[in-house]
C-alpha cells in the first residue's frame, strides 16, 4: 500500500499544506469557489509551479520527470481534454471489453465521435480513461458535477470499488455534503490560506 504525501505545499494563496492520503482511501477537499482546490490538485500533479514536497511512497515528485509523474499520479480535471476525433483513440485497445457497466455505455461507445458526447458522458469516460492508465494515485476534481443523482451514486460506488481494490490514494474535490459523507475516509476544507480538517461534511 502506497501513501500520497503533501508536505508544506504552497500554491497560489495556499501555504503550508500538509496531508497524507493512505493507499485505498479517499480524502475529500472542499472550500469556497476560487479558494484554490483545483490549483492544489494541479500542484500535486506537477502541472503548476509550487513550493513544498509531494511524494508517492518512496518516489519524490522533484526526482521524477513530469510526464512520468503524471502517468503515476493521474488527475481528472473538471473539464476533461480530448485530442482525437473518436473515443477509442484515448484508450488502450482492449478498453471496450473492460468497460464498466456502472458507466452506462454500450461497447460501441469506443467508435463514437467525441463531439457527440454530452458533458456528463465525457466526464464518465474521462474517469474510465484515468483508471485504464493503472494510476498509483488519483486526483479527482468534482468528478460527478454534471451527473444526475442516480448516475452520481452509481459512479461513486464504482470508483470506490476500484480505489479500494487497487489501493489507490485519492484526493477528491467535492462540494456536496451528501457525497462527502458517502465517499470520504477523511475530509479537509480550505479556510483562507490553509487546509484544515473538517468536521463531518462541514
Amino acid at each position: 500500500m502506497t501513501d500520497l504525501m503533501l508536505e508544506n505545499l504552497s500554491v497560489g494563496t495556499l501555504s503550508n499544506v500538509s496531508l497524507t492520503v493512505p493507499g485505498g482511501q479517499v480524502v475529500c477537499l472542499s472550500g469556497p469557489s476560487g479558494s484554490g482546490k483545483s490549483r492544489l490538485l494541479r500542484a500535486v500533479a506537477d502541472l503548476e509551479p509550487h513550493g513544498g514536497r509531494v511524494s508517492l511512497g518512496d518516489a519524490v515528485q522533484l526526482d521524477v520527470p513530469a510526464h512520468q509523474w503524471r502517468s503515476r499520479v493521474v488527475m481528472v480535471p473538471a473539464d476533461s481534454q480530448w485530442w482525437f476525433d473518436e473515443v477509442q483513440g484515448h484508450f488502450p485497445d482492449d478498453a471496450a471489453s473492460r468497460l464498466p457497466s456502472a458507466l452506462g455505455f454500450p461497447p460501441e461507445v469506443m467508435g463514437w465521435s467525441v463531439s457527440r458526447l454530452s458533458s456528463g458522458e465525457r466526464q464518465r469516460l474521462a474517469l474510465w480513461r484515468a483508471l485504464a492508465l493503472q494510476p498509483e494515485a488519483l486526483l479527482l476534481d468534482e468528478p460527478t458535477a454534471n451527473l444526475d443523482s442516480e448516475t452520481t451514486e452509481a459512479v461513486e460506488q464504482w470508483l470506490l470499488g476500484e480505489i479500494r481494490q487497487r489501493q489507490i490514494p485519492t484526493l477528491w474535490v467535492a462540494h456536496d455534503p451528501g457525497q462527502i459523507r458517502r465517499v470520504a475516509d477523511a475530509h479537509s476544507r480550505i479556510h483562507g490560506t490553509s487546509l484544515e480538517p473538517a468536521n463531518g461534511s462541514d
